[in-house]
C-alpha cells in the first residue's frame, strides 16, 4: 500500500469531508455499512459543497468489505460512537501491523475500544471542532473550519502530513485529557439542545431559556471535568460554549442531523458518559442528565411516529 492513501471508517458527514479534502493528495478509502452511501460514492465520489455554494467531486473508493482494504497503514475513524466497536474489529484486519488508526470521533471511550482491539500501538487519540452537514447519500456540506488536535504518537507523522498537505490546521496536544473535556463541555451544551428543539446551533443565543439551559450544561460538565482533575483549555465554559455557537451559527448539529434522519444518536457517549462521571465521583448534573433522557425519550417518540 503506498504512503499517500489513507482508509476512512465511516461514510458520514465528517467522513466524507475528510474524504474530499484528502483525495487529490491520496488514494482515500472509506469503509462503511449504509448501502445508499457506499452506492453513492461508488458511482460519483464525494460531493463536496462549499460556504459559496460551489459543488465539487472527488473521486474516493468506498466498500463494505474489510477484504479490500488490507495492508493500509494510516486510518482515520470518524463513525458514531456507538458504531467504534465494530469498526474496530474491522480495522483490526485492515490495518498493516505497524499501522495506526487515529480516532477523530465525538465522547469518551472511543480511543479506549481501538487500543483494546487494535492494540496500543496501533490506535492514536484526537479530536477535531471541524464541522459538516450530510446533504444526502455521498453528498457533504461544508460547516466551518476547524482544528484537528492530536496526542503524540510515534506513528502519527504520516497521518499529520497528508492532513496539513490538505490544509486542515493541525496540532500537536500536550493535554489530550483537557482538549477531549474541553470539546465534551461544548457538546454536552450544544448538541442536545439542537437536536430536541430542531434548530441550528446559533438559535440558541436567540432564547434565553435555551442560553440559560446551554449555560448550566457546560458549568456542570465543566465541575466534572475539574473534579476528575482536568485543567479546560479555557477558564469559562459558559462564555466559551456561546463562542462555538456564535462561530458556528448556521451549523446543524450532529446529533440533530442524527435526529433528523432517524438515525442513532451518540447521546450516551457524550451527555451519558458525563453522567456515569459523575456518579462515579459523587457529583449531581440534573441539567446534562435531563437532556440525556430528553433525548432519548425523542428518539423513541420519532421511531413510534415514523
Amino acid at each position: 500500500m503506498p504512503p499517500e492513501s489513507i482508509l476512512i471508517a465511516g461514510i458520514g458527514a465528517l467522513a466524507c469531508y475528510f474524504a474530499a479534502r484528502q483525495a487529490p493528495y491520496a488514494e482515500v478509502t472509506l469503509l462503511g455499512t449504509w448501502p445508499q452511501g457506499l452506492a453513492a460514492l461508488q458511482e460519483n465520489g464525494v460531493q463536496l459543497t462549499a460556504a459559496d455554494g460551489e459543488t465539487r467531486s472527488f473521486k474516493v473508493r468506498a466498500t463494505n468489505d474489510p477484504a479490500d482494504c488490507e495492508g493500509h497503514r494510516s486510518a482515520l475513524v470518524l463513525v458514531k460512537s456507538w458504531q467504534t466497536g465494530r469498526a474496530a474489529e474491522q480495522l483490526a484486519a485492515c490495518l498493516d501491523e505497524d499501522g495506526v488508526a487515529l480516532t477523530l470521533q465525538n465522547g469518551l471511550g472511543n480511543f479506549e475500544i481501538l487500543q483494546r482491539v487494535l492494540g496500543e500501538p496501533r490506535a492514536a487519540q484526537g479530536v477535531t471542532t471541524t464541522g459538516a452537514t450530510l446533504l444526502g447519500p455521498g453528498r457533504v456540506r461544508e460547516g466551518g473550519e476547524g482544528v484537528v488536535l492530536i496526542a503524540e504518537h510515534p506513528r502519527s507523522a504520516p497521518l499529520v502530513e497528508l492532513l496539513e498537505t490538505a490544509d486542515f490546521e493541525v496540532e500537536i496536544a500536550a493535554d489530550m485529557e483537557s482538549v477531549l473535556w474541553g470539546k465534551m463541555v461544548v457538546n454536552a451544551a450544544i448538541n442536545p439542545l439542537t437536536a430536541i428543539l430542531g434548530v441550528p446551533n446559533g438559535d440558541l443565543l436567540e432564547q434565553p431559556h435555551a442560553r440559560r439551559l446551554m449555560q448550566a450544561a457546560a458549568a456542570e460538565v465543566a465541575c466534572v471535568a475539574h473534579a476528575c482533575g482536568v485543567t479546560l483549555p479555557y477558564s469559562d465554559p459558559a462564555e466559551e460554549v456561546e463562542r462555538v455557537a456564535r462561530q458556528t451559527a448556521q451549523n446543524r448539529s450532529s446529533m440533530l442531523q442524527d435526529v433528523t434522519r432517524g438515525a442513532p444518536t451518540e447521546i450516551d457517549a457524550i451527555n451519558g458518559a458525563v453522567v456515569e462521571a459523575a456518579e462515579e465521583i459523587g457529583l449531581k448534573v440534573p441539567v446534562t442528565e435531563t437532556l440525556w433522557h430528553l433525548v432519548h425519550a425523542l428518539v423513541s417518540v420519532s421511531r413510534r411516529d415514523a
